[in-house]
């Protein structure tokens, strides 16, 4: 979690440079920029996301670690 903890304390100090006011905006347009950076990695990488599912059984755990940290670095954004 020490990479979360990071990334978090980057986005703090990167939000912070912009008035109080304009903080939601810019939030909500590196929320958006996320949102279609994984939609565009899953789509363009689908067939290998579910080959990856299929034969690594093992890879179940580790995908949920990775969108479970995405997804609290996004609820602490919003």
């Amino acid at each position: 979690m020490a990479v979360i903890d990071d990334i978090i304390s980057i986005y703090d100090q990167f939000i912070s440079l912009f008035p109080l006011e304009f903080q939601w905006v810019v939030s909500l347009i590196i929320f958006i920029a996320i949102v279609v950076g994984v939609f565009n990695l899953i789509k363009q990488n689908f067939i290998f996301l579910i080959l990856l599912i299929l034969i690594i059984p093992a890879s179940i755990p580790i995908l949920l670690s990775i969108f479970e940290g995405l997804l609290a670095f996004l609820q602490h954004i919003l």
